[in-house]
């Protein structure tokens, strides 16, 4: 597929915006110091050159992974021998001989009087700590998991939900050079085992109970049945939300854990570069979730890189994205905080009383920078949310999207409630860099429909099924050089058979994402969706977010998830489900409405062949659409084999496939 035209412009960068920015900061240092050339004659505002940027950055890639170590002043304990010891993939070996913390650049240097952390949940009003504060509270509980005995290398889990005292713990953890892992307690028992037990913790966080939505949950039957299928756990402290003075027995409170390292400093344990940090786990619809690993050396540089140059996080700004401890974006936010922005935490419904709550917080709490799911804002377009009426959103300069590919409409709708003035970016990349492959730079201009640029570092490119790179073309999204931030390996994943099969079974030594991808000759990029649920019809093939964007334009039309499954005599049947408005159905012309719009806004090739009503559409609790285990349900496999539902946001959802299976 190839576009057509090129997208309207819906926000163009003022020079007082690009010439302020930490990307031409560095540009420059980098013109100066390392003769690197992105800068015209004439003013730097209006001369910079991103693309030459980039460029750069994927060629000669040890020196520009060099200079943001340079330019941000990472501190090792012992130098690094070279930038790259080996450069294949899988296998690349980042700064050789280098040992450091990332925590310890979480703190360094902070005035203990400044903000760093904003907080709300639906139990607890919105609240601050000082770096003081935090520094503090973390000190406490990495004294008190010191005395629990944890050390390097031990594996520390969470079940908590989204609060300071989690991203504490966090800090703490990292900085006695053990390895963090958390999920949400919205995570169910078998799917929270499923992901901990491959990593053997020593050491269980848990809440006892949070409140979604208005609805108390009680989470201390979980943390019972978590401690009884993890036999390695030692210790487990337990944070009372619901329940205060009602511990469990044989836990540890979380007070007692914090009193035990009352008036202790805070200590950073020197680790090697690729030292473990954290593990982050795939979606885990089908079999055992990858556990993910990254290192404190990729990650420290990763988000130096991407939150600086690509969020453009600066002193003043307040950092918002909704997220839980279960996706990768929570990693991302605290390390928001290796920059001198604050961050404001939220756990609760994002429609809870209604889809103004984040928008009440965001004005609450002064928000810079608003970070949320394509599925918000378009849930927000399609109820008629006015994210300013009544509101003080003055504070508001950039709104981020990711999740899933952001509709064009959606685009348009940021722009027709919000100031011409307003950065709207969308990201894509994911838990297994822990950051962008495509996103925001706040230099460049905003195509409604498009993801401004390539990331600095990924060599991302699009590929065909030959490995011919493709420009104006959808093809499957490839980074062809390494970068710090992939994983260091797979957890009991000793082969690394697992990660090759993974990443570089398609392309030997290229990293296939799995995504399909446009680049545009202009640098943007669009992500058409999964490159295994895209539907191949006479040699046409789309992704399925190009038939969501048509359907979901209708107004009857709320959710939908389409599959092309295979039949016995060689073709394939697209199936089109959709989740109807209140007293909407499909006796009517609704039908004639989506085969048209799909006719019309994607190809005639694609129109589906079947189209039926459900409930709800089923999501993991990600919130990422289950396209390719319902296909195999449809195709005769048991939806046990398929998905694990305590991975799922809605488990019930996948019943009515299974009985269409036979039919």
């Amino acid at each position: 597929m190839t576009k057509s035209s090129v997208p309207r412009v819906l926000w163009q960068p003022d020079e007082e915006r690009i010439a302020s920015s930490n990307i031409v900061a560095f540009a420059q240092w980098a013109e100066r110091n390392k003769g690197v050339r992105t800068f015209g004659e004439g003013d730097a505002a209006e001369t910079f050159d991103y693309d030459s940027l980039w460029r750069w950055s994927v060629t000669d890639i040890d020196g520009f992974w060099e200079s943001i170590w340079e330019y941000y002043g990472v501190r090792a304990e012992t130098p690094y021998e070279r930038v790259l010891g080996e450069r294949t993939m899988p296998g690349a070996e980042w700064f050789p001989g280098a040992t450091l913390n990332y925590a310890q650049h979480i703190f360094e240097g902070r005035d203990d009087d400044r903000l760093a952390i904003q907080h709300a949940t639906e139990l607890r009003a919105l609240d601050g700590w000082t770096w003081g504060q935090l520094r503090r509270r973390t000190a406490a509980i990495a004294a008190g998991l010191r005395e629990l005995g944890v050390g390097p290398g031990d594996r520390v889990v969470a079940y908590l939900p989204n609060l300071p005292e989690t991203v504490a713990a966090f800090y703490a953890t990292a900085s006695l050079g053990a390895v963090w892992s958390s999920c949400s307690p919205d995570f169910g028992v078998r799917s929270v085992i499923d992901r901990f037990a491959q990593i053997e913790p020593k050491v269980l966080l848990a809440v006892d109970g949070y409140r979604y939505g208005g609805k108390d949950f009680d989470r201390r039957p979980v943390v019972e049945e978590l401690r009884a299928a993890l036999p390695t756990v030692e210790h487990t402290v337990l944070l009372d939300q619901l329940h205060p003075g009602r511990p469990l027995e044989g836990t540890l409170s979380w007070e007692r854990l914090e009193e035990s390292g009352a008036g202790a400093e805070l200590e950073f344990t020197p680790v090697p570069f690729d030292h473990p940090l954290w593990v982050l786990y795939s979606s885990g619809t089908t079999g055992l979730p990858k556990a993910i690993v990254h290192g404190h050396g990729g990650i420290l540089l990763e988000q130096l890189k991407n939150l600086h140059l690509h969020l453009d996080a600066q002193e003043h700004d307040r950092v918002f994205w909704f997220t839980t401890t279960g996706w990768m974006m929570w990693n991302f936010l605290v390390s928001v905080l290796l920059t001198d922005a604050s961050i404001v935490l939220y756990d609760g419904s994002p429609a809870a009383p209604d889809l103004g709550a984040l928008w009440d917080l965001a004005a609450d709490a002064g928000v810079t920078v608003f970070g949320t799911s394509a599925g918000f804002l378009s849930s927000c377009m399609k109820e008629g949310v006015h994210p300013r009426q009544g509101r003080d959103l003055s504070a508001l300069k950039a709104i981020g999207s990711t999740g899933s590919p952001l509709s064009p409409e959606a685009f348009s709708w940021v722009y027709e409630e919000f100031d011409r003035d307003l950065w709207l970016f969308s990201t894509s990349g994911g838990t297994d860099v822990c950051s962008c492959l495509v996103g925001g730079t706040p230099t460049l201009p905003v195509h409604e429909g498009e993801i401004q640029s390539r990331a600095l570092g990924m060599a991302v490119a699009s590929w065909d099924p030959d490995g011919k790179e493709l420009v104006n073309e959808v093809g499957e999204l490839v980074v062809t050089r390494p970068a710090p931030s992939m994983p260091l390996f797979l957890w009991g994943d000793d082969s690394g058979e697992r990660l090759h099969d993974s990443y570089f079974s398609v392309y030997p030594g290229i990293w296939r994402h799995g995504d399909w991808i446009e680049i545009t000759d202009r640098g943007t990029a669009v992500i058409y969706g999964r490159s295994d649920s895209t539907i191949n019809r006479g040699g046409v093939r789309m992704g399925t977010s190009e038939i969501y964007r048509a359907v979901l334009a209708i107004e009857d039309v709320l959710d939908a998830l389409v599959v092309d499954v295979p039949q016995p005599d060689g073709s394939s049947r697209i199936e089109l489900f959709t989740v109807l408005r209140e007293g909407a159905d499909l006796e009517g012309d609704l039908p004639k409405e989506i085969a048209r719009r799909i006719r019309t806004d994607c190809s005639p090739r694609h129109v589906p062949d079947r189209v039926r009503m459900i409930r709800s559409v089923p999501r993991t609790l990600s919130g990422k659409v289950l396209e390719v285990p319902v296909k195999r349900i449809l195709m005769g496999e048991s939806p046990e084999k398929v998905a694990s539902r305590d991975s799922l946001a809605n488990p019930e959802a996948l019943d009515y496939f299974s009985t269409l299976k036979d039919g």
